[in-house]
């Protein structure tokens, strides 16, 4: 691994041609699905700003904000319709750009004080029952544990039955190879408060988890894709608790099938973690969000991976996946109209126009 982290970084200190975007296969964006009234604004922007920007893949974050026929009973208030998404698929044909969409699972069950439809309408999956939300509709964070987003029970015996009617729904709709899962930030795991995952290692809990869901895709031939920070160990590398783990389901990495791809997500540093991926076997890609400089760093430490490795290696680090987490409509509004708009609101548009430019 040193070696090659050494020529990545040999490239970039002196200024070495890293070549051009053709070089990374992946240029993708993950961005919440529009809302229903914003569908038609939403692909005329992919059509004419983000495909222009070469722009080849879209992971777009539906969770519940869909009309869901296996489970009316969870879906969001007025969610996409199966016409709106058929709009979607073929703006994504029309301009060869990938659609893969995401429903989180295991972890991000709730929201600051927003329970998520699955854990509301089905309590008995909550892994931590006795951690109670504040009201409704309140903003309140951290939690007592410092926390905020609960996990449904990977072993409960009848929530892959629900949460997998909703994957096939999803996929099927969408005409999808591949589907993320995110399974990021997953804090709550193994607890007392859970009788059938007290006392066992988390590591295997989330080892577990991934391959249920990637043993459930691979049966229709799609791909699982979930984010990468439980598999890094925080105290090792320094990283912390949010974009690594420090409770030990790192060693999950060693556990799972390397067909899963890995969207290593670091935002303050351009962390070299995509090269441990790589040489784990993983497809990955590295993961910006609203800062330019780390953002231009993670993609040119991508090219000079690419560069400088044996072709097999080489080929596994995919490209870059910038992420947004606000609405479609807010990213839009801000692009076409940054007036009054902060410096960290408008990190994300400066991102996009940094390393996808047109």
């Amino acid at each position: 691994m040193t070696r090659f982290l050494l020529l990545s970084l040999l490239a970039l200190s002196f200024n070495l041609p890293f070549g051009s975007s053709d070089e990374l296969p992946v240029r993708g964006l993950s961005i919440k699905c529009p809302a229903a009234q914003q569908v038609d604004r939403f692909i005329s922007f992919v059509d004419t700003e983000l495909a222009p920007r070469g722009i080849n893949l879209l992971v777009l974050r539906v969770d519940y904000n869909f009309d869901y026929q296996s489970h009316p009973e969870l879906k969001a208030p007025n969610p996409l319709s199966l016409a709106q998404v058929k709009q979607l698929v073929d703006m994504g044909k029309r301009n060869g750009i990938r659609i893969i969409p995401q429903i989180n699972l295991f972890g991000h069950q709730s929201w600051h004080s927003t329970l998520g439809p699955l854990l509301r309408v089905y309590p008995e999956f909550d892994e931590t029952p006795e951690i109670e939300l504040p009201p409704e509709g309140t903003y309140k964070w951290p939690n007592q544990d410092g926390l905020y987003c609960k996990s449904y029970c990977p072993l409960h015996p009848d929530v892959h039955k629900i949460v997998f009617a909703l994957v096939d729904e999803i996929t099927e709709a969408f005409e999808a190879d591949a589907f993320h899962a995110g399974l990021d930030e997953v804090f709550y795991i193994g607890h007392d408060q859970c009788d059938r995952c007290r006392g066992k290692d988390v590591a295997e809990l989330f080892a577990g988890e991934v391959i249920k869901i990637r043993d459930h895709l691979a049966k229709t031939n799609k791909k699982l894709w979930i984010w990468g920070d439980r598999l890094i160990d925080a105290d090792t590398t320094g990283i912390g608790m949010w974009e690594a783990s420090d409770s030990g389901t790192h060693r999950a990495i060693d556990l799972i099938p390397t067909d899963v791809v890995i969207c290593d997500w670091h935002y303050e540093r351009a962390e070299p973690t995509p090269t441990y991926f790589a040489l784990k076997g993983f497809n990955v890609l590295a993961c910006p969000w609203d800062k330019p400089a780390p953002a231009r760093q993670q993609y040119e430490q991508a090219i000079a991976f690419r560069a400088h490795s044996n072709p097999k290696l080489a080929e596994r680090h995919q490209g870059i996946l910038h992420t947004y987490w606000s609405s479609a409509k807010h990213f839009m509004d801000l692009y076409e109209d940054p007036t009054g708009a902060t410096e960290k609101q408008l990190g994300p548009i400066k991102v996009l126009e940094e390393i996808f430019p047109k």
